[in-house]
């Protein structure tokens, strides 16, 4: 949206100083795992480990067996809810968001109408309810049952229906720290014992989001929920937000009181999961990822887990363990001076520490710096 009035223009760092505020990532807050998870509207979780790397970068005191117990009490669970991702949520969450997003997980399915000639997908819904409530099936087990009814369809695009057109989360152990098992699926409503919310309106989330990941357009929620016509609602909670402008023009909403913080208050150095919403949930990500970085945390179909440095994306990183020895290697886009390189440093040995259950920093490791990634 092209600039039409006198909002006040924020700056990318006013914009990456008031995100990183809201992501728990300007300094590290004492809330529980199951608090942050909530506060952040769900965590990145296509592998078991980023929500872990995420916390340990956003909490203090943070022990991953911390989220691990809230899993096991089904306080927190895995789903596929934005962008037709993986994301922990809490159990509320899981039963509001889905449905949320329900009817563009519906819309997946075009995709594979192909393979699905013939599927009555109301049926398959419910004798998928049945086969996953029964037990909870693997996506291998879901397709060969699913043939036995539709055995001329594709068995991958059966079981894609099944995952679309139910709340289907992964059981534990999957997603425990250091026990994780193979991904089993049964609906939502089975594993909490309750039933999921009706759709709710967007407006809710939308305060969530800005919350969260504000200041933002209505394009960066678009491009955080997966969803589109989100427009009718900004404007309907117009009243109660003030707008800025980016230095492109484009309109920004948030809510009044949330921090903004000024362009210059110190962002220490941050180690992030792979797939980090704070990289993803914004259709223009300058407020984070420099223009001469974009593209560079992905290699094929995988992404690197990523370096901060003053609040913006500046390389990767990766920590290998062999036995009770960690190697964390830091992989810098561009020369760290040697006070920043001392601040990476301490960061990376507290995220070994913390990983490894250790509140010392007497745990066996290296912390390497590795060759500049290209490309």
């Amino acid at each position: 949206m092209t600039k039409t009035s006198t909002a006040p223009v924020l700056s990318a760092r006013e914009l990456n100083r008031a995100t990183l505020d809201r992501q728990l990532l300007l300094r590290r807050t004492g809330l529980s795992a199951t608090d942050a998870v909530e506060h952040l509207v769900g965590l990145q979780a296509q592998n078991v480990k980023p929500p872990y790397y995420a916390l340990a970068a956003r909490l203090e005191g943070f022990a991953p067996e911390e989220l691990s117990v809230a899993m096991e009490a089904r306080e927190v669970v895995r789903i596929v809810t934005m962008r037709s991702t993986i994301h922990t949520h809490t159990a509320d969450d899981c039963l509001t968001l889905r449905p949320l997003v329900q009817a563009a997980r519906e819309r997946e399915l075009y995709g594979f109408r192909a393979g699905l000639t013939g599927v009555d997908l109301d049926r398959l819904a419910t004798i998928s309810r049945e086969l996953v409530e029964a037990e909870p099936r693997t996506m291998k087990q879901l397709r060969e049952a699913l043939l036995t009814e539709w055995p001329d369809a594709d068995p991958s695009a059966l079981a894609i229906a099944a995952r679309c057109r139910l709340p289907l989360v992964q059981v534990t152990p999957r997603g425990l720290w250091r026990q994780s098992g193979q991904v089993a699926l049964t609906t939502a409503e089975h594993w909490l014992g309750r039933p999921s919310e009706p759709a709710p309106a967007p407006d809710a989330t939308v305060l969530r989001y800005l919350a969260a990941f504000g200041p933002a357009s209505v394009k960066d929620m678009q491009t955080w929920a997966g969803l589109t016509r989100l427009r009718e609602a900004f404007e309907r909670l117009r009243p109660g937000l003030v707008t800025f402008v980016d230095e492109h023009g484009v309109e920004l909403f948030d809510l009044p009181d949330a921090p903004r913080p000024d362009a210059d208050t110190p962002a220490p150095a941050r180690l992030l999961p792979e797939f980090d919403n704070l990289l993803l949930s914004h259709a223009d990500r300058s407020r984070v990822v420099p223009a001469e970085y974009k593209g560079r945390t992905w290699r094929g179909n995988q992404a690197h887990c990523t370096l901060l440095v003053d609040g913006f994306l500046a390389g990767v990183w990766r920590v290998e363990e062999t036995g009770d020895r960690a190697v964390l290697t830091v992989e810098p886009f561009g020369t760290l001076s040697r006070s920043r390189r001392d601040e990476v440093t301490e960061e990376a040995v507290r995220t070994l520490a913390v990983l490894n259950g250790s509140s010392a920093y007497d745990i066996q490791y290296d912390i390497r710096f590795g060759t500049v990634v290209r490309g």
